[in-house]
């Protein structure tokens, strides 16, 4: 099993949609307050469907306690950004490895790289001119990158 984190999410159908992605890859999501929507938003539900009891979902109070109850250890924390110096195809994913994305609009503050690390950063490929994937794409994309690497462990 995977980790993701997402970091203040602002918009309600990107989560729905990760939601969604969580329940049918048996990862584990979590969500880090604050965010300017409810659990219960239409938006939300909307888009992760009927998927929200199938999903594993803690939502967390800080970005420390989310790493923390993980329990992956620090050189297994990845943060999916354009900060990243490294492809996502350089890295070896192992079951267990977490993921970390931030906000939409601006991606993680100063002093939550100081938490990671700049080390930590992965780019997915982009064209030269690109500035960002959607967020529910980014995580869908580097959740089945790692999920390939590891033999697509428990799918059909």
């Amino acid at each position: 099993m995977f980790h993701i984190i997402l970091v203040s999410p602002e918009m309600p159908a990107n989560t729905g949609n990760i939601i969604r992605l969580s329940a049918n890859t048996g990862v584990q999501l979590h969500l880090v307050r604050p965010f300017i929507f409810s659990l219960d938003d239409k938006r939300l539900r909307r888009a992760g469907l009927d998927y929200h009891e199938y999903a594993s979902l803690k939502v967390h109070d800080s970005l420390q306690e989310a790493i923390k109850s993980t329990g992956a250890p620090k050189s297994r924390v990845f943060a999916i950004s354009t900060k990243g110096k490294k492809r996502i195809g350089e890295i070896a994913f192992q079951a267990g490895d977490c993921f970390i994305f931030g906000r939409e609009t601006a991606g993680l503050k100063p002093e939550e790289w100081e938490i990671i690390g700049l080390e930590a950063a992965i780019r997915l490929p982009m064209q030269a001119n690109s500035r960002s994937l959607n967020l529910s794409n980014a995580v869908a994309v580097t959740i089945y990158e790692a999920w390939r690497q590891t033999g697509f462990e428990g799918g059909i």
